[in-house]
């Protein structure tokens, strides 16, 4: 396993900083279509009866618990935001470890982009509704933290030996 350099972590950072604001700009460009075109209006259906767009307000977190909480959204969000990006900055930059980084990415993207929607508008702009199974109302940075987190999942339990996710052990002396 390489160990990175100080111009190899710079390069890794700008990287996950670039992809991160990418992804969040596109979860804040649907949600500013979301408030442009659907706030007020009735659902549109996309696939009738299966799928539609229908704006709500969410002042929780993911399917609408712990609402009104939003002191503890501002305070675990970027401890959470910092403490992926440090362990994103500890994944080898080999091949094999890319999905990890970008589950790192998908995480941060998805989590920055709903504290910018509290933090802006005090609540998080939902659009995407699966009328058939009336799943609850979500978003694209919803998406990403389901994505990275299933894709997470797959990767603990299927993909990587326990010895590969060594470098995640950066607390502990090195011998």
């Amino acid at each position: 396993m390489e160990k990175k350099t100080g111009n190899g972590k710079w390069k890794t950072a700008f990287l996950f900083l670039v992809l991160s604001a990418v992804l969040i700009g596109l979860d804040q460009w649907t949600k500013f279509l979301a408030v442009s075109y659907l706030e007020g209006k009735p659902s549109w259906p996309l696939i009738p009866g299966v799928f539609e767009f229908s704006y709500t307000v969410n002042y929780g977190a993911a399917f609408g618990i712990l609402q009104n909480r939003q002191l503890l959204f501002y305070i675990t969000t970027p401890l959470i935001l910092a403490a992926v990006f440090f362990l994103y900055l500890h994944v080898p930059a080999d091949k094999r470890y890319l999905p990890l980084k970008w589950v790192g990415v998908l995480l941060c993207s998805g989590a920055a982009g709903n504290l910018i929607d509290r933090a802006v508008r005090g609540y998080v702009v939902d659009f995407l509704y699966f009328k058939l199974i009336d799943f609850p109302v979500f978003n694209v940075a919803d998406c990403y933290v389901t994505v990275a987190t299933a894709l997470l999942f797959v990767l603990i339990l299927f993909v990587y030996k326990e010895d590969e996710l060594e470098f995640f052990k950066v607390w502990e002396k090195k011998k």
